[in-house]
């Protein structure tokens, strides 16, 4: 059976990808990750670059073919440079500090928020009120990002709480008399 549908990534010097039937492990200077992949997505080693490929052109094959390219093109570039997501605190009051590795938030409760460092996740808070996430995974670093900001979101009225930088808040008009 011939495959279709061939996207190459290229893998930089100083990573290493491990092939297995339904698994990719990808070892770099930053660490180790892998992913299942579906049994009839192909992914290829062929010089400095990996191929994904899938068997036709039907619509599932397609969305998978795209899916196990974005997945293993993650993989590499965590391993290579990593991610890092940046959050804002805005509020009288409103700070973040760190605890050893976890994080604790003051964002208006009567109490101190704690969250947790996951395995694999740094937290840097160069001021008060910026906090960096960082890791070698995408989706942990977006899914505790995530989990930063639902702590307080940023509410419409007077915009405070906690924002991804550089997102747009909707402001509300308040009551008029």
């Amino acid at each position: 059976m011939s495959r279709i549908g061939r996207a190459p990534i290229p893998v930089p010097a100083g990573v290493t990808v491990a092939i297995e039937p339904e698994s990719v492990r990808v070892n770099g200077p930053k660490g180790e990750l892998s992913e299942r992949i579906h049994r009839d997505i192909e992914v290829t080693h062929e010089g400095e670059r990996l191929l994904v490929s899938r068997p036709t052109n039907r619509g599932e094959h397609r969305a998978l073919h795209g899916l196990t390219r974005s997945l293993v093109a993650n993989m590499v570039q965590g391993v290579t440079d990593g991610y890092e997501k940046r959050l804002e605190i805005q509020g009288v009051g409103y700070r973040a500090q760190l605890k050893g590795k976890n994080l604790e938030l003051a964002v208006g409760y009567s109490h101190p928020v704690p969250i947790p460092a996951p395995a694999g996740i740094e937290f840097e808070v160069p001021q008060p009120t910026r906090i960096v996430v960082k890791g070698i995974s995408k989706q942990l670093v977006g899914e505790t990002a995530a989990i930063i900001r639902k702590q307080r979101p940023p509410e419409p009225y007077k915009g405070k709480g906690i924002r991804y930088e550089g997102e747009y808040v909707a402001r509300k008009v308040g009551k008029r008399a």
